[in-house]
């Protein structure tokens, strides 16, 4: 006899609400809102002081930022861009600052990043004795090349006498002041440029280079056609990071130098001009002016840079 089992249907599932659209929405775009707050707070400390400083930029404010002023539109940009006395020379200087800066701390930064390529012994004390410019603050850096420099009293007038080389001016002489304030800064900054060109020098491949090698190929040409077309997106970010921080260099000059960039403005760069139109004769447009433009330099010279660096990545 037959028996006839029956099976039973599995429990249903039960059913679930339809997920809201504002949470798929939420979920598509999380890391924006993870990353709002920080973006928001950001631009609000840069959007806030650019902003103000165009508006003064457009007023006669002088003497306190909160004292009354009247609205002038473009005329400090007309007497700004029509100073040939004061800022056309700072723009001169600036320009000679950074490119001759940044052209000394690349090829010095370069020669030392392949100095320390391939290992040797004491290699780790090398690296600590070049990265140890770098610990110390600009201001202090200054101040020490400052006492160096001293044309009386300083260590390397000594040196020089030592072979029969009489004193130099350094800091205290009008044609002498500006090579010297860009040999502090080389001094200071090689490192930097050297530890970000080791870095990308480590992470290539050895394959390249043997392979050159076993063609016959020497040290400069195995540098020339393998080494550095390879370094190239390093060198561009490395070229990217030192020029704007050297186009902005104010502390060193501010600190050998003092107000005004000298006696004859000597090493007096866009950020020693509108210091001094701000903190010295307390011109509010006028310094808010030679800032925008100064910005507007340096935004260039970002988008410049950065279109190199796609060059190269090409």
């Amino acid at each position: 006899m037959a028996t006839i089992t029956t099976t039973k249907k599995p429990p249903r599932a039960p059913e679930t609400p339809e997920t809201p659209a504002w949470v798929l929405w939420v979920n598509d775009h999380r890391k924006w809102l993870f990353a709002a707050p920080a973006m928001v707070f950001v631009a609000a400390l840069l959007v806030f002081p650019l902003a103000w400083t165009g508006y003064l930029s457009l007023t006669d404010a002088e003497g306190s930022v909160r004292a009354d002023s009247d609205f002038v539109g473009l005329r400090n940009y007309v007497d700004v861009l029509t100073d040939v006395e004061r800022f056309w020379p700072a723009v001169g200087r600036t320009a000679t600052f950074t490119v001759a800066a940044l052209v000394f701390e690349v090829v010095l930064g370069m020669a030392i990043a392949l100095l320390l390529w391939r290992p040797f012994k004491g290699e780790r004390w090398v690296r600590v004795a070049i990265l140890m410019p770098l610990v110390a603050t600009p201001v202090a850096v200054g101040m020490m090349w400052r006492l160096i420099f001293d044309p009386n009293i300083g260590m390397a007038n000594q040196v020089l006498g030592w072979f029969g080389i009489g004193p130099q001016p350094w800091l205290a002489g009008q044609h002498s002041a500006l090579p010297t304030t860009i040999f502090i800064d080389v001094w200071q900054w090689t490192p930097m440029v050297a530890l970000i060109l080791l870095a990308g020098l480590t992470s290539l491949s050895e394959e390249p280079q043997e392979a050159a090698r076993i063609d016959g190929a020497s040290t400069w040409q195995r540098f020339r056609h393998v080494t550095l077309p390879l370094l190239m997106p390093t060198l561009t970010v490395a070229v990217l990071l030192r020029g704007i921080d050297a186009l902005k260099t104010f502390d060193i000059l501010y600190a050998t130098k003092g107000r005004g960039g000298g006696s004859f403005h000597e090493v007096e760069t866009l950020n020693v001009y509108a210091y001094g139109l701000s903190f010295d004769y307390n011109e509010y447009g006028v310094s808010s002016t030679v800032l925008i433009i100064f910005f507007l330099i340096i935004i260039g010279a970002m988008w410049a840079l950065t279109a190199r660096r796609k060059e190269a990545r090409r």
